[in-house]
């Protein structure tokens, strides 16, 4: 094939560009292409700072010839279709591309359509999302009169799980700090606030201290940003039932046995997420159309020559970029072990994830963990701090720490 390479890496996001990178350190003779179609890589862990007005947006993008590892050939182009029978993947303007080794690390996109009204009201008027544009947010919550500001998130797997309800944080310290009558509520289809134990101790905590409305079991199914009104879909509505009450303070009404509306003067909401179309629409999809991996391996389950990493992939545990700094190294050890030895090296993947869980203005709980939500912080920096506390050293880590790690240790595979 005219158009082949030893090594194909789909996606210049911090999965891409981390197993790239790595690779070339283990060896820079490996043949590898990245195709992706940015011109722009973000550093979008910072959106969430931005959306609270305490990070410049301009500083979360670099260009994606500045972080593309040197001795890679980057194909600017968009994957449309896999065919891993035939080692190949087609392109919308390079056609047919050819692989030994195919890396997948395309990200997700946004599903607009699953929620009524999304599309139409999303990053306008009343209705933000730091996933989206974080400026707008921002914007918002510093205009912000009073009345109901709500926040939340779908039923679908999202990137960095905890965003939702840290910008809700952050927007109840700001009006507690400026004194506006909000009343701010956190609505989640999730059954907990957060699920390992420890943090989720300390961050039902934080949710009293600043008077937030926690809403358990609410799925967001339609937003009417012309009349401010969200609508809810309660997944337990045996459970819901006894918190609804007809004018209350929230003017929260309960129209049949699980529908919930709620009237909004803010709304923040991720939007329902999904991996790209040509992994859903492949043979390498799972049943809920994830990248299909061996949890520790990241081997794909069908084709030992594929590998898959970061946001699309299908593993029980949070999208983070947290995630994505250890799977890097097994992917990158794995794929270097095939093409010299075809066999598997010894690295596994144990699903440790981050959250960096901004509770406010300088304050932060870094939550670590591994598959089954059990906790996994770093034994070194918990000899410094209590990591199921709230600290300013946490914060100063998120706000300076963790951006300087990533451009220069990160996206240089240096960790």
């Amino acid at each position: 094939m005219k158009n082949s390479y030893q090594i194909v890496i789909v996606g210049g996001g911090t999965g891409g560009i981390m197993t790239a990178a790595q690779l070339l350190r283990k060896d820079k003779s490996l043949n590898i292409a990245i195709i992706e179609p940015s011109e722009i890589h973000w550093y979008q862990p910072a959106w969430t700072l931005v959306g609270a007005g305490a990070f410049n947006y301009e500083k979360t993008k670099r260009p994606m010839a500045s972080v593309m590892p040197k001795g890679v050939t980057w194909i600017k182009d968009m994957v449309t279709s896999l065919e891993p029978e035939n080692n190949s993947l087609t392109t919308e303007k390079n056609g047919s591309i050819g692989y030994e080794y195919l890396v997948l690390s395309p990200g997700l996109v946004y599903d607009l359509d699953s929620i009524e009204g999304l599309r139409d009201s999303i990053g306008k008027g009343s209705v933000c999302s730091n996933y989206i544009n974080p400026n707008h947010t921002w914007d918002l919550i510093r205009n912000f009169k009073g009345g109901n500001a709500v926040f939340t998130q779908p039923v679908t797997a999202i990137k960095c799980g905890g965003a939702p309800q840290k910008i809700a944080y952050l927007a109840a310290d700001y009006f507690k700090k400026n004194k506006v009558n909000a009343e701010v509520v956190f609505a989640t289809p999730g059954s907990v606030i957060f699920g390992v134990k420890e943090f989720a101790k300390t961050l039902m905590q934080v949710v009293f201290r600043y008077g937030i409305h926690f809403k358990p079991h609410y799925a967001p199914v339609k937003i009417d940003a012309e009349n401010k009104l969200v609508y809810f879909k309660s997944v337990h509505p045996e459970d819901n039932q006894c918190v609804i009450n007809e004018g209350n303070v929230l003017n929260e009404r309960f129209e049949g046995e699980s529908e919930i509306v709620l009237p909004f003067d803010l709304l923040h909401l991720a939007p329902p997420q999904m991996a790209p179309d040509f992994i859903r629409k492949s043979t390498l999809a799972n049943a809920t159309g994830w990248l299909d991996v061996h949890i520790g391996t990241l081997q794909q389950s069908k084709y030992p020559n594929i590998f898959g990493l970061g946001d699309a992939a299908g593993l029980p545990t949070s999208k983070t970029g947290a995630a994505i700094r250890k799977q890097a190294p097994v992917v990158a050890a794995n794929v270097f072990s095939m093409v010299k030895n075809n066999v598997l090296d010894k690295a596994v993947y144990d699903g440790y994830s981050s959250c960096p869980l901004v509770t406010g203005y300088g304050k932060m709980v870094l939550a670590e963990f591994k598959y089954d939500n059990i906790r996994d912080s770093d034994p070194i920096l918990s000899k410094i701090v209590d990591t199921t506390q709230e600290s300013w050293l946490m914060w100063i880590l998120k706000k300076y720490g963790l951006p300087y790690l990533y451009w220069n240790k990160m996206m240089k595979g240096k960790m």
